[in-house]
């Protein structure tokens, strides 16, 4: 990970609310010494103060199942908005141009679950995309039938965060014309662009109180 102190958000809230709102992750493993990924829904759920766990589901008997059987090891990559950033808009254009993003890896060790906690895990993310109590795609309406075909071909897991650490690269080590120059032209181009634009504009107060 690209570790610059001036590029690490240092409230973990703020990392949480990050991972809550980017819930569709990369989840990386390795077995028999080739790398593995796949992408998928993740639930976000604290206990016992501040650990960690990320639950979901995956299919079976594919690579990265078979993976993570063997080697428990994994790396869960949450991906926000990015954007390029041109060097012309710095106050000197004489150097690289480079991307803003954010991004949190999570890192710990993948345990697979029951029957009764992939039911589980299944109702809990109908209804958090649903995100609507009287929806009917809601998995407690889905035929038994349908639902027995279901858990036969995908699996639960859950992985206990052990290490949590993020990148939010937003253009911290430029001097503040610059800065405000990134903001407009991104702000300009719309779409992902904006977004990081309009996460420049929140931070900006801290970053240049923070300066020596």
């Amino acid at each position: 990970m690209y570790d610059l102190p001036y590029f690490k958000e240092r409230e973990r809230q703020a990392v949480l609310d990050f991972i809550h709102q980017h819930p569709f992750a990369m989840l990386i493993g390795s077995g028999d010494r080739v790398p593995v990924a796949t992408q998928v829904p993740v639930l976000v759920h604290g206990r016992e103060g501040e650990r960690l766990f990320l639950r979901g589901h995956m299919m079976r008997n594919t690579d990265h199942h078979k993976a993570f059987q063997e080697n428990s090891e994994a790396l869960c990559v949450f991906s926000g908005a990015h954007t390029y950033v041109s060097a012309r808009w710095y106050s000197n254009p004489q150097t690289g141009s480079t991307w803003n993003y954010m991004s949190v890896h999570a890192r710990g060790k993948i345990r697979f679950l029951g029957e009764s906690e992939l039911l589980r895990i299944l109702e809990q993310t109908t209804a958090r995309f649903e995100n609507d109590e009287n929806s009917p795609a809601l998995f407690r309406h889905l035929p038994k039938a349908y639902v027995d075909s279901l858990k036969n071909a995908i699996v639960a897991f859950e992985m206990e965060v052990r290490e949590l650490e993020n990148v939010f690269k937003l253009s911290q080590n430029r001097d503040e014309q610059s800065y405000d120059n990134i903001i407009e032209k991104l702000h300009a181009e719309g779409g992902d662009a904006r977004t990081i634009a309009e996460e420049m504009r929140k931070r900006k107060a801290q970053v240049f109180q923070e300066r020596p």
